[in-house]
């Protein structure tokens, strides 16, 4: 099942920083005992990172809304 491009550009770029930023919270509370902002944050950062590698996103998908043309 190939998935359809509808994310790009600036989008894409967002939810790649996004997901670096959810890491860099997730390590930090896990290292400080907080497993549950952690655990929070790294499935956020594992969705955005997916989104941004992928091009695609599944609320996007569902809602119709397609981002690939701007600054792609």
């Amino acid at each position: 099942m190939a998935l359809d491009r509808n994310v790009g550009g600036i989008d894409r770029l967002g939810r790649a920083l996004l997901a670096v930023v959810l890491t860099v919270v997730a390590l930090g509370a896990l290292t400080s005992g907080r497993r549950t902002v952690g655990l929070l944050a790294g499935l956020g950062a594992l969705g955005a990172g997916f989104n941004a590698t992928t091009c695609f996103c599944g609320l996007n998908a569902a809602l119709g809304l397609d981002t690939t043309s701007d600054g792609d």
